[in-house]
């Protein structure tokens, strides 16, 4: 009888915690508090010139100071685990990729928080436990070279890049080293269905030039190492060079995540961060870098961004087991 009145308290505890996720509405934030913590430390991914125009205008607004600390994904997750493990968490605030931010939440290293802002963004980016908070999303496409690639001879699809003219002339990152890459190639699924795999092993027929990440791809198209190749969006607006990006019917996407630590030092201005960084003001000053963005009706100045944004499809992450064995498989 015990266990079966335990059983039923732990389900009415989780339909509890359900019902009160679903149902709930964006923290408001106390400012007046915020400003006593005096300063907030963010942990992040995005470059700090990028970054700059959105602390000034923090700093600016609410007198707080921003320290920021930037790493790769893999690094940022690294110093906030070392950090909460040895339980001395120097953060306030994380920001990264969904498949970090997950392995973090595992470990109880973040507190529910939700935004007022973030209640506009579209439902299908919105994580449903509320201790992450989606603010950009990277949608990948393909990018070419506008003075190697003559006009009406762009590739009008992923699947074009099969065709042979392009054979020694694609780059990519090698999905065997790059995570991102991989999955990219996994979530192909979703748009090519079965046939993924087969198109996998075609692009690797075509000699592909293989970089170490995403980021080194537009470069190499710059230069001419490469005339078209496969990489985020953003790079158009953030690379100086004759480049520019297919308009395709749909976008494989990254979403990148905030999220308040469950022992901030200084939690009314991890919130109030947050609140800035998914208002309407941030997400315009976020934007103005090239990132695509989740507030409604504000877009990077692409051409074409407005047509990005509602065909933008999230990826999936596979399992620590099927990233390795697509390691293998890509390798």
């Amino acid at each position: 009888m015990d266990g079966i009145k335990t059983h039923a308290h732990a389900t009415m505890a989780a339909l509890w915690l359900t019902a009160y996720v679903a149902g709930a509405q964006g923290q408001t934030v106390d400012v007046a508090a915020a400003k006593k913590d005096g300063k907030v430390v963010v942990y992040g991914t995005v470059v700090p010139q990028a970054m700059e125009e959105l602390h000034k205008n923090f700093e600016k607004k609410y007198d707080i100071k921003v320290e920021y600390w930037r790493g790769s994904s893999t690094a940022v997750a690294e110093r906030a685990q070392t950090e909460w493990r040895a339980g001395r968490p120097a953060f306030d605030v994380v920001e990264s990729s969904w498949d970090v931010m997950a392995l973090m939440k595992t470990e109880g290293i973040f507190t529910r928080y939700i935004p007022p802002s973030a209640e506009k963004f579209p439902e299908q980016f919105k994580e449903k436990d509320a201790l992450i908070t989606p603010w950009r999303i990277l949608p990948i496409s393909i990018l070419y070279n506008t003075e190697l690639v003559k006009a009406g001879e762009t590739p009008k699809s992923l699947e074009d890049l099969l065709n042979p003219k392009w054979k020694g002339k694609i780059s990519i990152p090698d999905p065997s080293r790059h995570t991102t890459t991989a999955k990219f190639f996994w979530n192909l699924e979703k748009l090519m269905g079965a046939k993924w795999r087969e198109y996998v092993k075609g692009l690797a027929k075509q000699q592909p030039l293989l970089v170490e990440s995403l980021a080194p791809v537009t470069p190499a198209i710059i230069k001419g190492e490469a005339q078209v190749g496969i990489a985020y969006i953003k790079f158009v607006k953030q690379y100086k060079g004759p480049v520019s990006y297919v308009a395709l019917n749909k976008y494989l996407s990254d979403p990148n995540h905030l999220a308040l630590g469950a022992k901030a030092a200084r939690p009314n201005a991890g919130r109030l961060y947050i609140e800035f960084a998914v208002s309407a003001d941030g997400q315009r000053i976020i934007a103005q870098d090239g990132e695509f963005v989740l507030s409604p009706g504000v877009f990077p100045p692409i051409q074409g961004a407005e047509k990005v944004t509602p065909n933008m499809i999230p990826m999936d992450n596979p399992s620590e087991d099927e990233a390795k064995s697509l390691s293998n498989e890509f390798r």
